[in-house]
């Protein structure tokens, strides 16, 4: 009867002073439309994402094929002529938001920079981005948006469509990270 009271207590314990947030129905958004043509967008409500309170870590995972358009032809050139999903399936984060602070989550949002490597099509890049947290009750909600450039991962835009296309694709992201358990 001790050992199931202490491993009951250990358990909770753990539960309780866990600093790890994490979330499995994370969206990602990206845009790379040019005005006067095709909205060229897609949304994934499906993204994963780790976050450590303590050491301030954060990684992130997509499934690309997850990538969803509103014209499925689209949606097809994406996964086969430019991301080669089934070639490069996942894109990636792994990184860490400098000078996390929790306590400055009691006034509301609070911004803070983040530094790591991004994963897409097979190319790794160091970046250099914001990310706003919000504490909403017990869930923790990370945004984020900024831009990348296809040609830095080697993503090839035929020259037919290329004036189509934006140069940067802008990239939102959105994330209710929970404990742990």
């Amino acid at each position: 009867m001790k050992k199931m009271l202490l491993f009951v207590g250990l358990l909770f314990s753990t539960y309780l002073f866990s600093q790890k947030m994490i979330t499995r129905s994370g969206e990602i958004k990206f845009e790379a439309s040019m005005p006067a043509f095709e909205e060229i967008a897609a949304k994934n409500n499906t993204a994963s994402c780790i976050f450590d309170k303590s050491t301030g870590e954060i990684a992130a995972l997509a499934l690309v094929k997850a990538f969803r358009f509103k014209v499925p032809l689209m949606e097809e050139h994406f996964n086969e002529n430019y991301i080669e999903s089934d070639k490069f399936p996942k894109a990636t984060f792994k990184g860490k938001v400098t000078n996390f602070d929790e306590t400055k989550l009691s006034s509301g949002k609070a911004s803070f920079d983040v530094e790591g490597d991004l994963t897409l099509h097979g190319v790794t890049k160091k970046v250099k981005i914001k990310i706003t947290f919000l504490q909403s009750g017990e869930k923790l909600v990370a945004t984020s948006t900024f831009k990348v450039k296809p040609l830095d991962y080697n993503i090839k835009i035929p020259s037919v469509v290329k004036s189509k296309i934006a140069e940067s694709v802008e990239i939102d992201l959105k994330f209710d990270l929970e404990k742990k358990v």
